[in-house]
């Protein structure tokens, strides 16, 4: 069967998650979860937004500009990505209640998962892979509420849409000496719940504790496309199918420290639940003995991501962030594809802001990643080594109320 592939990945990412949810957490490596600054408190954190004086309304941008290179170990042949630059995106608003000061309310929309990877026209790894498109939005709807001048909670619940295209050459040419070529794309949505607590221990010193649960992606009337010559058509049917994907749980526990008036330290560690992508199915409504319905093992691990930022507000016009990150690749030896060439990897982000208004700031930031990792895929014996390399700056306008 030639259709085993995964459905939604980036090679830029931690498996296939996207850490830009907020421009002021990216700058610090996106820790956030025990400090809240803004609306985007939403997604770090709504049991700590009820604990922001101001309300705020706030749109963002982290274009990516990401290439890979591989290498195939035994011709020295490479392959290089031109893929478009990613537009991960979010808006946040966050509204305190006139009636009761205690209660704050909102709405997060943002992409956590997506993006696209394109390789060149006749790379190596084309039976593997030639381009993936994904796309997911999450709409978040949020409360928050103050217990006391220590404690906050909060949740929301996540409604997730998104489509994604999937394309690969198949191993059979015609008369012109063209390979053949699959396209899958589908559209595909899903629930969860992303719940908080705070907890202000001192007025420098404060702790927080999030759970964003998993997200399973269900694709019912997928389009499965194939251009072959005509005589193997009946082999290839063109027709519907069915798969899902699941967007992992996350837990993550952080703590923020003010070390003086103007100097505040924010650290995070993610648990993430990969285990939960073990295996990738296919169901195919048109069957053959060349299409047939697969199941191809992905068994991703459980993994942590480290973060550590700080902020220094240098005066009322400008406040700058430095953070770095360690993320855990949930991606076994042997399970390597051109989708997700993830490894182990050290992120180095900054960022500032500028107060231009009693109402308006904006936010910039930059995050800066290199990831190599050799292997042999056991399932299409691609053997190599791929080398990432990514540069993602960002920007936000926020307006205060």
């Amino acid at each position: 069967m030639f259709l085993t592939s995964g459905i939604c990945t980036t090679s830029f990412s931690q498996g296939y998650q996207v850490n830009f949810q907020g421009q002021k957490q990216q700058g610090m490596a996106s820790a956030g979860t025990a400090l809240p600054q803004d609306a985007s408190t939403v997604f770090f954190n709504p049991g700590a937004a009820s604990f922001l004086e101001k309300g705020s309304i706030e749109i963002a941008m982290t274009p990516v500009f990401g290439n890979t290179l591989f290498e195939e170990d035994s011709t020295g042949v490479t392959g290089r990505t031109n893929s478009p630059m990613g537009k991960p995106f979010s808006v946040y608003a966050l509204f305190r209640n006139k009636k009761v000061e205690a209660l704050s309310y909102g709405i997060g929309i943002y992409t956590p998962f997506g993006s696209t990877i394109q390789y060149e026209d006749g790379w190596v790894g084309r039976f593997a892979l030639t381009r993936l498109e994904l796309m997911s939005i999450f709409v978040q709807p949020t409360i928050s509420y103050q217990l006391n001048d220590k404690l906050g909670i909060g949740a929301g619940f996540v409604y997730c849409i998104g489509r994604v295209n999937l394309q690969k050459d198949i191993p059979v040419i015609d008369q012109n000496g063209e390979y053949s070529h699959a396209e899958l794309s589908a559209s595909a949505s899903g629930m969860g719940v992303n719940a908080g607590v705070y907890f202000k221990a001192s007025e420098k010193m404060s702790f927080g504790l999030t759970y964003r649960s998993k997200v399973t992606m269900g694709v019912a009337d997928g389009t499965a496309e194939f251009t072959v010559p005509e005589a193997l058509a009946p082999n290839f049917p063109n027709g519907s199918f069915s798969s899902e994907l699941p967007l992992p749980q996350v837990i993550t526990l952080g703590a923020a420290f003010m070390a003086s008036e103007n100097l505040s330290i924010a650290a995070d560690i993610n648990y993430i639940g990969w285990s939960a992508y073990d295996t990738l199915a296919f169901d195919y409504v048109n069957n053959t003995e060349s299409l047939e319905d697969t199941r191809s093992a992905r068994n991703y691990e459980n993994t942590f991501a480290f973060r550590l930022g700080g902020q220094y507000k240098v005066s009322d016009l400008l406040s700058v962030r430095l953070g770095l990150a360690y993320g855990m690749t949930p991606v076994q030896n042997g399970y390597v594809t051109p989708e997700t060439p993830d490894a182990d990897r050290i992120s180095y982000t900054g960022g500032l802001s500028l107060n231009l208004h009693e109402h308006f700031d904006i936010d910039l930031s930059l995050l800066y990643t290199h990831v190599e990792r050799w292997d042999h895929n056991l399932e299409t014996n691609l053997t190599g080594k791929f080398t990432t390399n990514v540069v993602a700056p960002g920007f936000a306008l926020r307006y205060k109320f």
